[in-house]
């Protein structure tokens, strides 16, 4: 049996439709209108496109170099001078200090808050951490075989990571610490904003490294009974023949080299990062003398500022914690 539905409409042509109904528009016609996102998309297009005309009709093409790069004053440098604040003791008190002392202070405040909120029925923030906790687990088990090793550097290891990722991320907040430049707010001398990282300053990530370099040379001083052990177990195994010395030599200036390299690693990398988002954020801008160039590599400024902050940041630091995991179970295991 089939049946056939009538049509629900049987008004006359022309006819108004009843009270409470209305004729869908049909087509292009019905769907909704623009999306704010798109809406917000455009007016940002637009705003960019109209300042960068704005800067090129008012000022041109030609170079209108500032008073300080005319007579050579500013540099690209600049913003990773430590000019000294104050002293005490030995101690040369500047923003690459108050920076390391931030960051020491924050990584105790989250280490000491994360541990008195643990619960049973975890939220979000202790989910983040048991993640956190497993990959450190994890790296510092599959590098470390044995358990009393294992116990032994997992916190050391776990809080490298933190300590670095919370310098790393600081590092792209800006505060008033350019004392360098500063600005008038009634009448006092205000220290300029500024991003700026302690790793970009090259004593700070050689002094973390330093501290795993010691650590994992006694741990295979220890492991190979004493440094006529340390110093065989250099030497890979089957090598024999004049080539031996030379394979020697190499072995020793490879060992040393892991210090440079887990150092220049982190500085190189935050140093590039914060010197690239200066440039495309306005400085080179400055060095060419035209304000537009400014406006126009003011995006891709904001796109490496998010990249550095939400990639490299985090990356780096589990760079050198699993680095550091790695090295010390070569001390242990080396023959």
């Amino acid at each position: 049996m089939s049946a056939i539905t009538a049509p629900t409409d049987t008004r006359p042509p022309g006819a108004p439709a009843p009270a409470g109904q209305a004729d869908k528009p049909a087509g292009k016609a019905g769907k909704a209108g623009m999306s704010t996102m798109k809406k917000v998309l455009l007016g940002l297009g637009g705003s960019y496109l109209l300042g960068l005309v704005f800067f090129i009709a008012v000022f041109g093409f030609k170079p209108h170099k500032s008073l300080q790069v005319l007579h050579n004053t500013f540099t690209p440098t600049d913003e990773f001078k430590l000019s000294t604040w104050f002293s005490a003791g030995p101690i040369d008190f500047n923003k690459g200090v108050l920076y390391v002392l931030i960051a020491a202070v924050l990584t105790l405040w989250i280490l000491f808050y994360v541990a008195k909120r643990l619960k049973q029925r975890p939220g979000r923030l202790q989910t983040a951490v048991e993640m956190f906790y497993g990959l450190t687990e994890s790296m510092t088990n599959d590098s470390l075989h044995d358990n009393k090793l294992q116990k032994k550097y997992f916190p050391l290891i776990a809080t490298l990571f933190i300590f670095i990722l919370v310098s790393n991320m600081i590092g792209y907040i800006p505060l008033p610490i350019d004392t360098l430049e500063k600005f008038k707010v009634f009448g006092a001398h205000i220290p300029s904003f500024q991003i700026y990282a302690a790793d970009t300053n090259v004593a700070f990530p050689l002094i973390l490294s330093l501290l795993v370099f010691c650590l994992f040379t006694w741990e295979r001083l220890k492991a190979q009974h004493g440094p006529i052990g340390f110093l065989k177990s250099l030497m890979p195994s089957g090598i024999t023949g004049p080539i031996k010395p030379l394979i020697f030599v190499i072995e020793i200036l490879s060992y040393f080299l892991r210090l440079i390299s887990l150092t220049v690693r982190l500085w190189a990398n935050l140093l590039a990062g914060h010197m690239l988002i200066a440039f495309m954020g306005g400085e080179l801008g400055v060095l060419v003398g035209d304000p537009w160039v400014q406006w126009l590599l003011l995006p891709i400024g904001l796109a490496i500022f998010a990249f550095e902050a939400v990639l490299i940041a985090g990356l780096q630091a589990f760079i050198f914690s699993i680095l550091t995991a790695i090295y010390l179970g070569d001390a242990v295991s080396s023959h």
